[in-house]
């Protein structure tokens, strides 16, 4: 395996989307597998999923069970996202918007600010000022939020800050999917 598949279809709350795979979690044919990353730590802290259970690595699969799907701007695996190269970027934000479009889920959440300002670069032609939280921007009728990387490269974000920005981002989805009056 070269890269990692997408989990995307139709009728998903909340598209997680990454920088792109880690050659290790490619090895392994999971997302965020590393045990230094804190993905799916920090998801179990902050009952974004419920009736799951203890999550790791090997239920990615079955995550569109609880509405929620993956996929990363770019599909090429490295050891760290800074051996990335505008390239590699050009080739996948467009790739990556078009499955979007063509899934519509509620919420595409990007994990770091980085992959959401090189996706709209990339993918869409678009310089904005990107911040942790909803944004503005939509992806055809997908809103957007951006949480902090769970990358052990940021250790500027403790377990603790993480979970605090997924349990936001189950706010977020929970207001959305409200009917409203």
């Amino acid at each position: 395996m070269d890269t990692l598949p997408d989990y995307l279809t139709y009728g998903l709350q909340i598209v997680f989307v990454g920088i792109n795979p880690g050659a290790y979690s490619v090895r392994v044919g999971h997302y965020f597998a590393t045990s230094q990353n804190r993905f799916w730590s920090a998801l179990n802290r902050s009952g974004l999923v419920h009736g799951g259970g203890e999550l790791g690595p090997e239920d990615d699969v079955r995550m569109h069970e609880f509405g929620i799907g993956f996929t990363d701007v770019v599909k090429r695996a490295t050891n760290s996202a800074s051996s990335l190269r505008s390239a590699d970027y050009r080739q996948g934000g467009p790739v990556l918007q078009k499955k979007l479009l063509v899934f519509q889920p509620m919420v595409v959440c990007f994990n770091g600010i980085m992959g959401y300002r090189n996706y709209l670069r990339y993918g869409e032609g678009t310089k904005v000022a990107p911040h942790f939280g909803a944004q503005e921007h939509v992806i055809g009728t997908s809103r957007v939020f951006v949480a902090p990387s769970p990358s052990p490269a940021n250790a500027a974000f403790s377990l603790d800050t993480l979970a605090g920005w997924y349990r936001r981002l189950g706010e977020y989805r929970d207001c959305l999917a409200e009917p409203r009056t």
